[in-house]
C-alpha cells in the first residue's frame, strides 16, 4: 500500500536534515555563535570587518554607542 513508503520517507528525510543541524553545533562551539555571517558580496565583508574593529565582535549587534569618541 501506500504507507510502506512513510519508514523510506522518515528514513530520508532525517539523514538529509542533519547537517543543517551538525553545522548549528559546529558554529556554536566554533565561533561562540550558532549563526554564520555571509561574506560572499564586498559590502558584507565590509561591515563585517567594521563590526569586528569597533566592538571586537562581529556578531555582536552594533549600535551608536560602539563608535568612539573622538
Amino acid at each position: 500500500m501506500w504507507f510502506e513508503i512513510l519508514p523510506s520517507f522518515g528514513i530520508i528525510t532525517a539523514v538529509l536534515s542533519v547537517p543543517g543541524f551538525a553545522l548549528y553545533g559546529l558554529h556554536k562551539l566554533t565561533l561562540d555563535n550558532a549563526y554564520r555571517r555571509n561574506t560572499d558580496e564586498r559590502w558584507d565583508r565590509i561591515m563585517y570587518t567594521r563590526d569586528m574593529r569597533l566592538t571586537g565582535n562581529p556578531y555582536q549587534a552594533n549600535g551608536l554607542e560602539s563608535i568612539p569618541d573622538k
